[in-house]
């Protein structure tokens, strides 16, 4: 009978609006929870039969909640710096624990602080997860992610990873001239080295130029390199890299590298033409048993005047700069929009020692919700794909904002007065049936 279907229509209509005034109520209270994503209350038809005839039977009404996860919240400014917010695509990507074995889960509640053990968690307890960065800054493994921890560098030591130096070798140099020395002094390959080993050696050869530098092994003991140049013709210098003593090495002699360093008429250095072993990285084998690392070396750029250049006048040293040492206390932390993770130490110092990822889906609104404020994958959303910010889709990670959540507070009161009324109609569509239903039964009196 119709009326039964209209009954059972008001009743649909009553648990639908019941749903919907539930979203309605989620959605307010979270109008603060940083990161949170709201749920539209729309809904669907029920029917019995699509096809009309003679009768009608009501079918009735469902909610169907949409998730608006894709939906941008405004990025507020915080006064932490490890306080991120997402511009853009992407969720950030945490585990339940600490270990590499815990759930992982994915969240744009960016609100991170370090715990008693130095972790990155959220106000959800959610672990921050990255890249650990070597000493030249680039992911030791992008297949592997850790537990943001920073403050388990405090006390340790970082190699040096890179030389820069920006030096002028004189123009007017007089070139060496073998046989100004009796017995002859032809240069060969390390007889600048052994000059700083020997200098009254017969065929030790002094420098015209020479840069000394401290650098660090991965155990934080301290070794002294010397980067010397000698004019040998127009335009044209022998350069040595040699460890200070030779002993501190394995390289035979201490000498690390050597060749040739030519300039173009304009006093610019010509790279292309020079010798690639001084410009490119010293690979330094250590005697003290400390971890052999690469060096990059940044004297100059092909064309340019950005490290070594030839003009007259003396030679001399305009600037340099080496990293590495021994780390002291971390002073702060620092997060770039590129999602490189800076520990900034007492003594100035800084250091890159993580890399934060995005995750992306091709359906973010299929995510499933978790307590917390995060989501995990589901068939809907599809698989993750994780990359650097801004990188294939991702979005840009702002340091010292978070993003609000984007709930419209007047839409959700709109609503709430809509689902409301909806109620108290479907509720007068089941004591209408009630009243008609009981002047069927009167019919028998």
């Amino acid at each position: 009978m119709s009326l039964y279907s209209a009954l059972y229509s008001g009743v649909s209509g009553l648990s639908a609006q019941s749903s919907a005034m539930a979203i309605v109520a989620d959605n307010i209270t979270n109008i603060n929870t940083i990161g949170y994503k709201g749920v539209s209350a729309e809904f669907r038809t029920l029917v019995t039969d699509g096809r009309l005839g003679n009768s009608y039977s009501a079918g009735g009404v469902s909610a169907a909640p949409q998730a608006m996860i894709s939906k941008q919240g405004v990025l507020q400014a915080s006064a932490s710096g490890m306080d991120l917010g997402i511009e853009g695509a992407g969720f950030f990507v945490t585990r339940s624990g600490s270990g590499p074995d815990a759930d992982l889960a994915f969240t744009r509640a960016g609100s991170f602080k370090p715990d008693l053990e130095g972790y990155l968690r959220n106000t959800s307890g959610f672990y921050l997860q990255g890249w650990r960065l070597d000493a030249q800054g680039q992911p030791i493994s992008t297949s592997n992610l850790e537990a943001v921890r920073v403050s388990e560098l405090t006390g340790s030591a970082a190699a040096t990873g890179r030389i820069q130096l920006r030096a002028n070798l004189a123009s007017d140099q007089v070139p060496h001239n073998p046989a100004a020395f009796t017995p002859a002094k032809t240069y060969t390959a390390g007889t600048m080295a052994e000059y700083a080993t020997n200098p009254t050696s017969a065929t030790a050869i002094q420098p015209h130029f020479t840069h000394t530098v401290d650098v660090y092994d991965a155990q934080g003991s301290v070794h002294t390199l010397k980067l010397s140049y000698l004019k040998t013709g127009a335009n044209t210098w022998k350069g040595e890299i040699y460890a200070v003593p030779a002993s501190d090495v394995t390289a035979a002699g201490g000498l690390l590298a050597s060749g040739d360093v030519v300039f173009n008429p304009d006093g610019t250095l010509n790279r292309a033409g020079s010798s690639p072993a001084l410009f490119d990285t010293l690979n330094v084998g250590w005697t003290n048993g400390a971890a052999a690392g690469p060096i990059q070396l940044e004297l100059g750029s092909n064309g340019q005047l950005d490290g070594l250049s030839q003009f007259s006048g003396q030679s001399s040293r305009i600037s340099s700069s080496e990293d590495g040492g021994l780390l002291g206390t971390i002073a702060s932390v620092e997060i770039s929009a590129e999602g490189k993770v800076s520990a900034i130490f007492s003594d100035g110092t800084a250091r890159e020692v993580f890399q934060l990822p995005l995750a992306t889906f091709q359906n973010p609104d299929g995510l499933t919700r978790l307590s917390g404020n995060a989501f995990i994958t589901s068939g809907s959303s599809g698989n993750f794909a994780i990359n650097a910010p801004g990188k294939l889709g991702g979005g840009n990670i702002k340091a010292g904002t978070l993003e609000a959540s984007n709930v419209d507070l007047a839409q959700e009161f709109t609503n709430m007065i809509r689902f409301q009324r909806a109620y108290s109609a479907s509720s007068k569509i089941i004591t209408t049936v009630d009243d008609m239903l009981q002047e069927l039964g009167n019919l028998k009196r």
